[in-house]
């Protein structure tokens, strides 16, 4: 019995981790789906934790922060679809400066309301939501139907995704735009309005990542809170080849390989914890070498496209 409570703690630990993973990768993906490569994701993920945190506390409930969190996430996609699509910027350049935006409002937004304190302050971390019936079966229930509410939003969001790009005829004017947005304009869609649109809500989503970091794991919010998970989510989703279902399936693999590496440290060895500290990133790099042979990316991702030229550049 102790080793059915071993396994399903672990598998809990897993669908828990994998949640920010999930969110960033999924966010990052519906904006690449547009043509729009979002590198900000560590900046806005800390901007987001900052913020979901603040609202939390100063609004008294989780879900305010959660919405704050969206909306910090959303201004920051904003801005780099107007400074992508509208301005024609280089896509790179301003996703690094977003980065830095994001990472020093974080710090400045959490100074300015709670100042510095020996104490942090702590906001009640998500409760479980058991599904009823189901959380009842053995193994799985405590498991798929015993977790917090971001766990099946995850879920949900990558199912729904699917559907939206794969089964809607908006969908496939989204992929349309990431593959070929000149023959796309010809049949009359708006290349702008989904580039913004896709950037916009595949941030907010982004925010919604680094406000799960707080408000589940540690209660209240630091600095380094979001310990690369940002730059992660990027080499997850070219290891998920840009498809909800296997970024979905490939954050559950990093979740592991978080969880394992923290559970190897707890329980100590001859290990050195800084070599358990880098295994995550050792694990992303020998995996993307692999993946990069085989995936296939939006063909305009990271290009601008010039309507007035009526070309690509």
């Amino acid at each position: 019995m102790d080793g059915w409570e071993s396994f399903i703690g672990l598998a809990r630990l897993i669908l828990l981790a994998m949640v920010p993973y999930t969110l960033a990768s999924q966010g990052t993906m519906l904006a690449g789906r547009a043509g729009v490569f979002n590198v900000a994701q560590e900046g806005i993920m800390l901007l987001g934790a900052s913020v979901g945190f603040l609202a939390a506390l100063r609004g008294g409930s989780l879900w305010v922060g959660m919405l704050a969190a969206a909306i910090a996430g959303g201004l920051l996609g904003l801005a780099l679809a107007y400074f992508t699509s509208t301005l024609k910027m280089d896509q790179f350049v301003i996703g690094l400066a977003l980065f830095f935006v994001g990472l020093g409002a974080s710090s400045l937004a959490f100074k300015l309301l709670v100042g510095v304190t020996l104490v942090l302050p702590q906001i009640p971390t998500l409760p479980d939501l058991k599904v009823p019936l189901l959380g009842d079966l053995p193994v799985i229930g405590p498991i798929l139907f015993n977790q917090n509410a971001l766990v099946y939003l995850s879920a949900l969001v990558s199912l729904g995704l699917y559907y939206y790009l794969y089964r809607t005829s908006w969908g496939l004017e989204l992929r349309a735009v990431g593959e070929n947005p000149k023959s796309a304009d010809s049949l009359g869609i708006n290349v702008t309005a989904q580039q913004y649109a896709a950037t916009i809500m595949g941030s907010m989503l982004i925010g919604i990542a680094g406000a799960y970091l707080p408000m589940v794991y540690t209660g209240t919010f630091t600095q380094g809170i979001v310990q690369g998970r940002g730059w992660l989510s990027i080499a997850l989703t070219f290891f998920g080849g840009w498809r909800p279902g296997l970024i979905f399936a490939g954050a559950l693999f990093f979740a592991l390989v978080e969880v394992g590496s923290l559970r190897v440290q707890i329980m100590g060895g001859v290990v050195p914890h800084q070599v358990l500290r880098m295994l995550p990133y050792l694990t992303t790099i020998l995996v993307m070498i692999f993946a990069f042979r085989w995936v296939r990316v939006p063909a305009f991702l990271g290009q601008t496209y010039d309507r007035e030229k009526r070309s690509l550049s």
